[in-house]
């Protein structure tokens, strides 16, 4: 088997290169979904959720306008102290079926249910510190998902457990020009982590590896045969000689299909993360005295992330690690590290509010650059990893809501609201790892003012996912993921505002 191994080297080693890298860089991805689409997220404010988030930036007395709109703090006396907090449950179920490189059906179940229910915090304080001048600070968590399958599920060589956020720090600040107009900007520091595993598929890699054996078999029965057909050797040397080839090969072949059989499953593990820095302008308008309109655009921020991988591999691999004439040819599989640039995407907002004595009635339209996210290229510390170059084409989406609030007494508001969402990704591009798929959303909210200083809101929210098709989503090592994903998601959000 050693003499065979010596010279499978260059046509073995694509494959299992290939395992390492789609392992280190589905962790660097990151990309990282929750109410928004993709993984984009909104939930900074109960107030405006009660609304579908419609006039998110211009309905008034709501501090989160420090992180959504800058330039709607200029309405805003005094000094604001608002927290907020949103469980987010999302449900995710795949139905389908799986096969390896060969076609051969891969074993699992349909991966559980991969959702979960997470907290999202914010908090925002906005102080008013002239006629004119207003500044705030604003913590938050714009962007985020998780999903995690049974470790065992057939598409676990896409994904078993994904886990991004982003965390901003929000600095604001708003400048009133006069009755009707202002203006403001933020600087925004964002800090992102991803925490990523999938299993990989050392069946795939030994056949790899077979194949390279049986490449480099033909190559030397072909010299051999172009020997004797020049008169180098004896026809019946020759054919003695390509026998004993020929026996080496499934000789090895069969030593290494032995050792990785199906099923000799390792894992990797994968964890990156950033700080980076973007910005944030908007104007607000009051038209006339019982509307507002306010418009606001959101940097792109782009992360260079740093990520290392850990991977567990099998016995029958390390064996294959052993053969010194193995050693350098295939992925060791040890620790490593990689780069990878990752861009979160702009967001242009427009709200729109109007208020009478007993009600208000507004609604948001938002455009987010999810085309930014054409492809992943990432680099690798270790110099015998080649690049990888993962393709995404996400398109760009358009969120549009429709919301009021009712004010029943002094101190009891009624809020709802309806949204629509599209997803950047569809059935040729959509994988595990985010099961996105257009959004409908209903909602409602309650608020209750306990005095002229404190308030506190509730809003619960509905979402209605779209049918999630997956047209073959491929692993690093050719196994395809046909099938379906049912999603739901339910928001509870709570927040409390002190005014001093």
């Amino acid at each position: 088997m050693h003499k065979s191994f010596r010279s499978l080297s260059s046509a073995s080693r694509p494959l299992a290169l290939a395992a390492l890298s789609v392992a280190v860089a589905g962790a660097l991805i990151a990309p990282g979904m929750a109410h928004a689409s993709a993984f984009q997220l909104k939930e900074n404010s109960a107030k405006a959720m009660g609304r579908a988030y419609a006039g998110s930036a211009t309905a008034g007395g709501d501090a989160s306008v420090v992180a959504n709109n800058p330039a709607a703090m200029s309405d805003l006396d005094g000094t604001y102290v608002q927290a907020d907090i949103t469980a987010i449950n999302f449900s995710a179920k795949f139905s389908g079926s799986a096969h390896d490189v060969l076609g051969n059906p891969i074993s699992g179940g349909n991966g559980g249910d991969a959702g979960t229910t997470l907290p999202v915090p914010a908090l925002a304080i906005s102080t008013k510190v002239s006629d004119r001048v207003n500044l705030g600070i604003a913590l938050d968590v714009p962007f985020g998902f998780q999903t995690e399958y049974d470790s065992n599920w057939m598409g676990r060589y896409d994904a078993i457990k994904t886990k991004l956020q982003s965390f901003d720090s929000t600095l604001s600040a708003s400048f009133k020009i006069n009755d009707q107009w202002s203006v403001g900007a933020s600087a925004i520091a964002e800090r992102t982590n991803a925490n990523l595993t999938n299993a990989i598929n050392f069946n795939a890699v030994g056949l790899g590896i077979q194949q390279g054996i049986s490449a480099q078999t033909q190559a030397a029965v072909a010299q051999i045969q172009a020997a004797a057909a020049a008169g180098q050797i004896p026809p019946a040397q020759a054919a003695a000689m390509i026998q004993a080839a020929a026996a080496q090969g499934q000789a090895a072949a069969a030593g290494v299909a032995a050792v990785t059989p199906p099923g000799s499953d390792g894992l990797a593990q994968v964890k990156g993360n950033n700080w980076a820095w973007g910005w944030q302008v908007g104007a607000y308008w009051k038209p006339t005295a019982n509307d507002r309109v306010a418009l606001d655009y959101r940097s792109r921020i782009t992360h260079d992330i740093d990520g290392t991988a850990n991977f567990t591999t099998t016995p029958g691999y390390d064996l294959l690690l052993a053969n010194p004439a193995l050693s350098g040819s295939i992925p060791p599989f040890q620790h490593t590290s990689g780069k990878a640039r990752l861009t979160n995407p702009a967001v242009a907002t427009l709200s729109y509010w109007h208020q009478e004595e007993k009600f208000g009635l507004g609604f948001d339209l938002a455009w987010t650059q999810w085309s930014v996210l054409r492809q992943l290229t990432v680099n690798y510390a270790n110099p015998a990893q080649p690049t990888t170059v993962l393709p995404f084409n996400w398109r760009d989406t358009w969120y549009a809501s429709v919301g009021g609030e009712y004010y029943a007494t002094d101190k009891l508001t009624l809020r709802a609201g309806v949204a629509i969402d599209q997803a950047p990704m569809n059935a040729s591009n959509r994988d595990p790892r985010v099961p996105d798929a257009a959004r409908r959303m209903a909602t409602f909210g309650i608020g209750y003012k306990a005095s002229e200083h404190f308030e506190i809101n509730a809003s619960y929210a509905h979402i209605f996912v779209s049918h999630a098709g997956v047209n073959g989503s491929t692993s690093a090592t050719g196994d395809v993921l046909t099938g379906s994903f049912d999603d739901y998601g339910n928001l509870l959000s709570l927040s409390a505002q002190y005014k001093f």
